[in-house]
């Protein structure tokens, strides 16, 4: 089981940002989606550190430049938990508002006053996209208040695909194999599993 880079950030080294700060974790674990994996990546350990985001977020602008922004985007919106300090940090340097949705009897919705205004220029952030479940509430969240979604950025891409017809964003893209929990060998191991999620 290895964990391949296929693309990063050209003018840092966001593996290293993540391997550095112990973000990468190796183990068995089972993913929001359900499927288990071998490695699971933790950006709240890399994101603990402002100033280190801070670098990666300068680079992911500099590298994508009018594309995210163009002194349009109004409002950076996450979904809780994984997505808030780098959306946060993201509209920081947007100089955006942010807001973040967050689940209810499983569901993703805006709370604590949180809105958007139709053709409200908004950005998605997240850390990590596996299969997007969280990112297509929030992107269904802001089409029914008739937001004009600008695109979704992401720290860590682990789709294999990832569809949604919206200009997509990424500090860097990892493959590492997902197992069905029917079909996992580290399962037939008999490895301890973690749950390291948000959501069970």
């Amino acid at each position: 089981m290895k964990l391949k880079v296929i693309e990063q950030l050209k003018s840092i080294d966001v593996l290293k940002a993540l391997e550095e700060t112990g973000a990468i974790l190796k183990g068995h674990f089972k993913l929001t989606s359900g499927l288990h994996s071998g490695y699971y990546l933790q950006c709240a350990k890399l994101l603990q550190y402002p100033e280190r985001t801070s670098m990666l977020i300068d680079a992911a602008l500099d590298e994508y430049g009018d594309k995210i922004n163009n002194g349009e985007i109004e409002t950076v919106i996450s979904p809780a938990v994984g997505g808030i300090l780098f959306g946060y940090m993201l509209a920081y340097k947007l100089r955006a508002k942010m807001i973040f949705a967050e689940r209810k009897e499983k569901k993703m919705e805006l709370r604590r006053g949180f809105e958007l205004k139709q053709k409200e220029k908004v950005l998605i952030a997240e850390d990590v996209i596996t299969t997007g479940g969280s990112v297509f509430e929030v992107i269904d969240i802001c089409n029914n208040y008739g937001a004009d979604i600008k695109g979704i950025i992401c720290m860590v891409n682990r789709a294999e695909k990832f569809l949604t017809g919206l200009p997509f964003y990424y500090l860097i893209k990892i493959h590492i194999e997902n197992f069905l929990p029917r079909s996992c060998p580290l399962c037939k191991e008999n490895i301890e599993l973690y749950y390291p999620g948000s959501r069970k």
